[in-house]
């Protein structure tokens, strides 16, 4: 099985739907989470229909930006088990030895409230023991080499998600292909930074 987790900034116009089509065509995934969905849950339904999987899960906007959304496969056994606007914990294959957690997990992009997505992290940890991959934005680095351009990430932001990772078991499992995920223009020039990342415990 495979797994698309994707900050589409958006699923309002038709492009970005297309788009979201090309990638599950060519890449067939059993799961996709999705964060910045910027709609209404009960928007989600003719997406999921369009894109021709069985299941949804969403969560609504608020106000002008958030939602997520969950879309698995006809036959695939997941079950949802929390959410929030930062987060939607599924189990697969429950009841089974073969039994894992997936969490899409978007972390608040205030710096201010990053506290409230690692405390987030904690309380899922402490919910399974089972073997865990959490996937998503975390709107945050672990290491200064992360980023681009732009002045130097501050070293205590980082150390807290490194903490907090740490404490739940939670490892890196690296990237292929480009390094950063996120960018944006400014006059002075554009910043690159790697916020987006999938991690798990061992098992």
């Amino acid at each position: 099985m495979s797994i698309i987790c994707w900050n589409c900034r958006g699923l309002g116009n038709r492009q970005t739907v297309q788009e979201l089509g090309d990638i599950i065509r060519a890449q067939d995934p059993t799961v996709v989470f999705l964060a910045e969905t910027w709609l209404v849950e009960a928007r989600l339904a003719g997406i999921r229909d369009s894109l021709q999987f069985g299941h949804y899960f969403g969560v609504s906007k608020v106000n002008n930006g958030g939602g997520l959304a969950h879309f698995w496969k006809k036959d695939f056994d997941l079950r949802v088990v929390s959410s929030s606007l930062d987060h939607i914990d599924t189990v697969i294959s429950g009841g089974t030895e073969k039994a894992w957690r997936f969490t899409g997990f978007y972390g608040t992009p205030e710096t201010h409230r990053h506290s409230i997505s690692w405390n987030l992290l904690r309380n899922l940890h402490n919910q399974f023991s089972l073997p865990w991959l959490c996937g998503g934005d975390f709107n945050e680095l672990v290491k200064s080499h992360e980023k681009k351009v732009g002045r130097p990430h501050p070293y205590g932001q980082m150390q807290k998600f490194r903490e907090v990772l740490d404490e739940c078991g939670l490892l890196d499992l690296g990237f292929s292909g480009k390094k950063f995920t996120w960018f944006k223009n400014y006059p002075s020039g554009g910043i690159w930074e790697r916020l987006d990342r999938a991690v798990s415990t061992v098992d």
